[in-house]
């Protein structure tokens, strides 16, 4: 287990922490002025955020979505620097080999909820996520089962409209066309 090691004066910025060196194993977000850190997540995590993000993708070409899926990708908030575990960004916004994008250009943010990050995903973001008008939220629940709770913007905070529970395929239409079947996200591949 490795610890940051870093010198730092004053309040964090944005700027501040993107000139972080790159670290594959702690995500840096700023809510306001600190600096808050959270480990890279684990296995059941990364599965499903993989599969999430394939599926999202075949759905967003199948429609000829001008959008593009992204994985923990920096993003810029009035209030800060948060970094989802998958965005669905502007095609337009991610054309440059930028190391963040702004609020303003993401459709869809979805958070993963891990043990060490309920709290975070369940209270915090979306609020921070609404403040910027990120028009969808949606939050993998891994326990009892996975369950993918689906959310929009209306009138300054997220209303669900949808909760997609194993076993049912849930079909959404915003911010583009999607069938979800939350079971099997999560399940280590078994070989023969």
């Amino acid at each position: 287990m490795s610890v940051a090691s870093f010198t730092h004066h004053g309040p964090w910025t944005v700027d501040a922490v993107l000139a972080l060196p790159e670290d594959r194993t702690t995500r840096y977000e700023l809510l306001g002025e600190s600096l808050v850190m959270s480990p890279a997540p684990g296995l059941r995590h990364q599965r499903a955020s993989f599969r999430l993000h394939v599926a999202l993708d075949a759905a967003a070409r199948a429609v000829d979505a001008p959008v593009e899926i992204l994985e923990a990708i920096n993003v810029i908030l009035p209030s800060g620097l948060v970094v989802p575990d998958i965005v669905v960004a502007d095609a337009g916004a991610t054309a440059q080999d930028a190391v963040s994008i702004d609020a303003d250009a993401v459709q869809l943010v979805i958070e993963l909820v891990s043990p060490g990050n309920k709290t975070m995903d369940r209270k915090l973001k979306p609020l921070l996520y609404a403040e910027a008008a990120v028009p969808h939220y949606w939050r993998l629940e891994f326990d009892p089962a996975p369950r993918l709770i689906c959310s929009e913007l209306d009138r300054g905070r997220y209303v669900e409209v949808a909760t997609a529970l194993p076993g049912t395929v849930t079909r959404l239409t915003k911010p583009f066309a999607f069938e979800i079947d939350p079971a099997g996200l999560a399940q280590p591949q078994h070989n023969p």
